[in-house]
């Protein structure tokens, strides 16, 4: 529950993060070897291809806002599987495993109806990497929504990527770290819905936190004209 004068008990502590990237010596030059290397590389491989692309592309997502779709429509020049790809909205597929099963079955089904196999000449091998993610304190910790929305305005915009992004493929549910402080710290429900509506696939981490701010300043609005 919210505190005394909209001040929570417990403050928010806003965590910055890092990528530790690793390369996993696995490459692919066409959609078969793609496939059986989607099928075999682990699960923070599926991470670092689809969710912690937005924490390298923090301005612009572009048309293709995964490795693979962007790989596919670039490198192989496959428009159409480059597509197919870039739909899948990692956030909702439930989990990595799941994710995974999406990816594959767009890949055999594309196999299934093409009549030859396009293969990198000119352009560049798929690598496969795999990332973990390291938080670190960003040196802000805030207890009233006045704070929260100067916090989203000053911090790295790797924060914005652990506790929206990253909160929701690492902790399973469906709110952003954001959205669950202010209920349960401010109180404030219909405003942490708003925040848990804010859909980071297909936009980036500069647009989620104008969104978030945006959403800061209406509740402070309306609060001072009730």
């Amino acid at each position: 529950m919210g505190g005394k004068n909209g001040e929570a008990k417990h403050p928010f502590q806003f965590m910055a993060c890092w990528e530790l990237r690793e390369m996993l010596g696995r490459r692919a030059a066409d959609v078969p070897e793609l496939l059986e290397g989607l099928e075999e590389v682990p699960l923070d491989s599926i991470y670092f291809h689809t969710h912690s692309y937005f924490l390298r592309h923090p301005y612009i997502a572009g048309p293709y806002p995964n490795d693979f779709a962007n790989w596919a429509a670039i490198q192989l020049r496959d428009r159409v599987l480059g597509e197919r790809l870039a739909v899948i909205d990692p956030f909702e597929a439930g989990d990595l495993e799941a994710l995974r099963n999406e990816l594959v079955t767009i890949l055999d089904d594309h196999l299934s109806h093409v009549g030859s196999v396009p293969r990198v000449v000119f352009g560049e091998f798929f690598f496969f990497m795999q990332s973990r993610i390291l938080a670190v304190p960003a040196g802000i910790k805030v207890r009233t929504l006045a704070e929260l929305r100067e916090g989203l305005e000053r911090v790295d915009a790797s924060a914005i990527y652990f506790h929206v992004f990253d909160a929701l493929a690492r902790k399973g549910r469906r709110r952003s770290d954001f959205a669950v402080w202010i209920e349960d710290g401010l109180g404030r429900k219909e405003l942490a819905a708003k925040f848990s509506a804010v859909n980071p696939y297909a936009t980036t981490l500069e647009r989620v936190r104008r969104r978030l701010i945006a959403l800061c300043d209406e509740a402070e609005r309306a609060g001072s004209a009730s």
